[in-house]
């Protein structure tokens, strides 16, 4: 039988750090009410595309796995944030690598993307369908979040990471997955600007209004990740205990602490960034098991449980067999080009092209012109 092990992973965190006193600046809000209701202190605002972000997570997975760009067969970009939606994102990580051979596919699911993107790329590699994947959870939300919504402004950030996988013949990678979509509540977390849905309404791209019911969202996220976990758990005859890391996406620590609660696993078992880069969407898994391996916390041969959940709502949650391999094989000197700004002079610069509700004046959040004012 053929498996899809995960042989490389590398992350690309931009450097500028947005803090809680930097968003009290111009919402009002202060450090004590976003930690007590979210546990972030702060998070990442990117000075360069989402598919360089891409490109260099990639590059550094690549370099850990010693496989040469040239034999990917799938390049998966999981994420919301797309530099243009024709053509796809994953077809300009795909050129920059050098990954000629590979076919190139967008995955958004939102805050699963990532997840979904491993569970699709583990199937085509145990179908005989490819041999080699590269899978991208990335976010810049940045360039598109209602910086007048509190509600919102707060949560997110930006990030990418990335991981190998290669067809194996030992029982590695994700061994198990369930995977689903709690619709009737999909209104409840809302970008409304993207998409043909608009056209004719006076909105265009890039002017979006956030619709995000954290009660609802609290509830559905915990009750689908606990049960998702649940369920891979019992369908391979895994105990709870035997679990060795959860790496669950980071939405928020209560919706952490109350997902790892329902699935019987202590907290000192579970990855939490939260409060250094808070909700990176679909970043957050893969920059956490980045993390994770790098502080030696993934052991070989043991279990690692995925769940996430996003706009859709998409749920999920992966149960990982890891490899004997915990250590990279290779790196890369891949690097982002310098910061030149603060993360609240990059925001201040995305707002100045904002109408008071977080809308586009006159199509000034347009791709060229966000990256002249970022640049200065």
């Amino acid at each position: 039988m053929t498996y899809a092990a995960i042989t490389g992973w590398g992350a690309c965190m931009p450097p500028a750090v947005l803090t809680n006193d930097d968003l009290s600046t111009f919402l009002d809000t202060s450090d004590e009410w976003i930690t007590s209701r979210t546990g972030m202190s702060e998070r990442r605002v990117s000075h360069v595309s989402a598919i360089e972000m891409s490109t260099i997570a990639s590059k550094r997975a690549l370099a850990c796995a010693g496989l040469d760009a040239a034999d990917v067969d799938l390049v998966i970009y999981g994420g919301v944030s797309n530099d243009e939606l024709c053509p796809n994102s994953a077809s300009g990580v795909q050129l920059a690598l050098g990954a000629t051979r590979a076919a190139a596919i967008d995955l958004n699911t939102a805050c699963t993307s990532f997840c979904y993107g491993l569970a699709t790329a583990t199937a085509m590699i145990r179908t005989g369908m490819i041999r080699n994947a590269v899978v991208i959870g990335v976010e810049l939300i940045s360039r598109y979040m209602d910086w007048s919504n509190r509600n919102v402004a707060v949560l997110f950030g930006d990030g990418a990471a990335a991981v190998v996988l290669q067809a194996s013949e030992r029982a590695e990678g994700v061994i198990g997955s369930v995977i689903g979509c709690d619709a009737e509540a999909r209104q409840t977390l809302r970008v409304r600007g993207f998409g043909c849905g608009y056209a004719g309404q006076g909105i265009t791209f890039g002017d979006t209004i956030w619709d995000f019911d954290g009660q609802v969202i609290f509830k559905r996220a915990v009750k689908a990740m606990s049960e998702a976990s649940t369920r891979v758990l019992a369908e391979h005859g895994v105990a709870a205990e035997e679990v060795s890391l959860v790496i669950p996406h980071q939405a928020n620590l209560r919706i952490i602490e109350s997902v790892a609660k329902h699935a019987g696993i202590p907290m000192e078992k579970v990855i939490v960034t939260v409060q250094k880069y808070g909700n990176m969407s679909a970043a957050t898994v893969p920059v956490a098991l980045v993390e994770a391996l790098e502080a030696g916390r993934v052991s070989p041969g043991s279990w690692v449980l995925m769940p996430a959940f996003g706009g859709g709502l998409t749920y999920c949650s992966l149960l990982v067999k890891w490899g004997e391999r915990v250590t990279p094989l290779g790196t890369s000197d891949a690097a982002l080009p310098p910061c030149e700004k603060t993360a609240l002079e990059m925001v201040n610069a995305i707002r100045a092209g904002q109408d008071p509700h977080g809308r586009s004046r006159e199509g000034l959040m347009a791709p060229r012109f966000v990256e002249e004012r970022l640049a200065g």
